[in-house]
């Protein structure tokens, strides 16, 4: 593998093939475990630092490795150290927990781990630490771990909140949302059908199978990088799980229909229901400026950006930028508690707190009152979380349709998950895909 020629930790720490790559692992686990930053956005600052795809594949999968298993490995450094690591170990504390997910995880070979990722924390200014960090990965080498539950990663109120919600399926929740996700593409049939596309994946040595319960999706058994995908960089191509392309098969949107999604970042739910449709006249709203490029950036590759308008407003505050027109559908992809992504954000189980649901819950509730009033009678509003949690789902669906006398839950079938009074649930690893729920809501005449 290589790294990049500048190095931050200067020629000697760049000049060993691995090194920068378990340095990087360290700074981006401690900022996650210590610092409380978000996985996704430290991974998004470190991977551009590597230039081979193999380097960049490798600090992902220390990454998730770590967060997954960082109770067992928190329980080996109470025991084989002597003196607990402070406050300020944050990142040699990392850098071990990424030498023990090296050993026991991704199970690469014991000489480049261990001397990796000791030259990793000479790189980090550990100089004096070397040592102890050769003689700890050496330790685990022989010992191993100990087997652990999957609950042992959970928060305690999170995990009682799921057994009260979900008590049959509780167990299958909690071991599928800590197992790595396969990797889901959506075809573009503005491109190429998706046998079409199949034959060109097959020709490229890519092993894929298409999905029936959606339309244009495609799971890989083995991942690859983005890189290597027929049309990627030319839109044929994205990368997008099961479950959230089935929103625009909930939707249903009709043709030539004006369509808002509300909470639109980064954009692929919009993209895809214009690949879909190009008739549909969309508008796509963020609340958070800086995400709004990430949709535009979207909109360009997939081929998407001449049929919609991208605004970023708080689309509670409707008097901002509603122009009075009615929509016939709108998309409220909501904020949410993350649960029934747990297995591709595995850091939600370290962020997460009690607290944050009834937040999030009275946001969720705002957006749909303040959407329905956009809505044309007749229109349809599908409302959707990646959440597993009932209080943004179907307790937050029935709040609604309590205090909203012209809605009601049009059912969905079977396809999108457990029946909840006629909305769906998918929970995580059910048919490969994410935790998701999906509620659509139609408006009387």
């Amino acid at each position: 593998m290589t790294v990049v020629s500048s190095s931050p930790w200067g020629k000697s720490a760049a000049a060993q093939p691995g090194v920068q790559t378990r340095a990087l692992a360290a700074k981006v686990l401690a900022a996650v475990i210590g610092k409380g930053r978000s996985l996704k956005a430290e991974l998004g600052a470190a991977l551009p630092r590597l230039d081979d795809g193999r380097d960049r594949a490798l600090l992902e999968a220390i990454c998730f490795a770590v967060l997954r298993r960082r109770a067992v490995y928190d329980q080996a450094l109470r025991q084989w150290l002597q003196k607990p690591l402070g406050a300020r170990d944050s990142d040699l504390r990392a850098l071990l927990m990424a030498g023990f997910a090296q050993l026991d995880v991704l199970q690469l070979p014991a000489h480049a781990a261990l001397s990796a990722t000791v030259d990793a924390a000479r790189a980090l200014g550990r100089e004096r630490q070397a040592g102890m960090v050769n003689a700890l990965l050496r330790r685990a080498q022989r010992e191993g771990f100990a087997e652990a539950r999957a609950e042992d990663a959970w928060p305690a109120w999170l995990l009682a909140q799921v057994r009260r919600d979900w008590p049959q399926q509780a167990s299958e929740i909690i071991t599928q949302s800590l197992q790595p996700a396969p990797m889901w593409l959506r075809v573009n049939r503005q491109q190429y059908a998706r046998d079409a596309y199949l034959v060109l994946l097959a020709e490229a040595g890519i092993d894929a199978v298409a999905e029936p319960l959606s339309a244009d999706a495609v799971r890989l058994p083995v991942a690859v990088p983005v890189a290597s995908l027929p049309g990627f960089a030319q839109g044929a191509v994205s990368v997008q799980d099961l479950s959230a392309q089935q929103v625009a098969d909930a939707l249903q949107a009709p043709s030539a229909a004006r369509v808002l999604d509300a909470c639109a970042a980064p954009g692929g739910k919009s993209a895809h229901l214009l690949e879909r449709d190009p008739s549909l006249r969309l508008l796509a709203l963020d609340v958070d400026a800086r995400r709004l490029q990430r949709i535009r950036e979207t909109f360009a590759r997939t081929g998407v950006g001449a049929q919609a308008q991208v605004l970023a407003v708080d689309a509670v505050d409707t008097a901002a930028w509603w122009d009075g027109v009615a929509f016939d559908a709108v998309l409220l992809d909501a904020p949410c508690s993350a649960t029934g992504i747990i297995r591709r954000q595995p850091d939600v189980l370290l962020h997460r707190r009690a607290e944050d649901i009834s937040a999030l819950a009275a946001l969720q509730a705002r957006l749909l009152d303040a959407l329905w009033t956009v809505l044309r009678p007749g229109g349809v509003l599908l409302y959707s979380t990646c959440s597993i949690l009932r209080q943004e789902n179907g307790q937050q669906v029935a709040e609604f349709l309590a205090r909203t006398p012209d809605a009601r839950v049009q059912a969905l079938p079977d396809a999108f998950g457990h029946d909840v009074a006629g909305s769906r649930q998918r929970l995580p690893g059910e048919q490969g895909g994410d935790g998701f729920f999906y509620a659509r809501l139609l408006k009387a005449d």
